[in-house]
């Protein structure tokens, strides 16, 4: 082979191996770091939100709620009523699978369980604290259906909402698009839909709307919409009993 050959056939080989190279990270994703990836995207490690929560009734009547939520690390998140006027000043706390919550008026916390819901509808107190899916879950399965991954994950413990989920995750924002909240011997329980993409400012970018229905109340909706998700250092002890009282000086 001429020299000159070599040095047409070279420069492509080099090409071709980089595209190779870069290609082959997100075909190479496993299951588990799928999972950490929609973790990091969905939420900040640390950061200060904004949301507002719906619930619509079978005759089309609703409650709104906004709250004021926090989060540090994988397991520990606060929340802040700060409408309507009835729960203003409310709090709750999330501290791995332990939660409590606050109410003015009684002056202490008072614990309550992933399965209740401090709003009614159809969110649990779990969609409303969310902690980062792998602290809760153990993936198990990972397969690709054309733009999307099909992520199957079994709870860790027995103290989780959910016993399995199955979480449609697009490929290229690395983001959820549904999740089926399933019993352990597969009986669906509700559905959750993420939708409306949105650049949040400071790297986040995703969904900024979920909305979930059950079989278990048909009729029912529930939806909770991002307004704002702002990275933020936050020391530990905002997230402690004794500082649910204080939450509202944050903000």
């Amino acid at each position: 082979m001429s020299d000159f050959a070599k040095e047409k056939i070279v420069p492509r080989l080099l090409i071709t191996l980089c595209l190779l190279l870069l290609a082959s990270p997100a075909a190479a994703l496993t299951a588990d770091e799928v999972l950490a990836r929609v973790d990091r995207n969905l939420q900040p490690e640390t950061a200060e939100m904004y949301r507002k929560l719906i619930n619509i009734d079978p005759d089309g009547s609703r409650k709104e709620f906004v709250l004021y939520s926090l989060r540090k690390g994988r397991d520990r998140t606060v929340a802040l009523f700060l409408s309507p006027a009835s729960e203003k000043g409310r709090a709750t706390l999330r501290q791995d699978d332990n939660m409590w919550l606050y109410i003015p008026e009684v002056g202490r916390p008072i614990r309550i369980t992933s399965l209740q819901s401090v709003v009614g509808g159809v969110f649990n107190n779990s969609d409303i604290l969310r902690l980062d899916y792998q602290s809760e879950y153990e993936p198990v399965a990972l397969t690709e259906q054309g733009d999307n991954y099909l992520l199957e994950l079994e709870a860790k413990s027995g103290a989780v909402a959910y016993d399995k989920l199955l979480m449609v995750v697009d490929r290229q924002a690395l983001v959820p698009t549904e999740i089926e909240c399933r019993t352990a011997d597969g009986m669906l329980i509700k559905t959750l839909r993420y939708s409306e993409l949105k650049d949040f400012g400071d790297g986040v970018m995703r969904p900024s709307v979920l909305e979930t229905e059950s079989p278990l109340y048909l009729g029912y909706r529930s939806v909770m919409i991002w307004g704002q998700i702002t990275p933020r250092e936050l020391s530990d002890e905002i997230f402690t009993l004794s500082y649910l009282p204080r939450v509202e000086e944050l903000r």
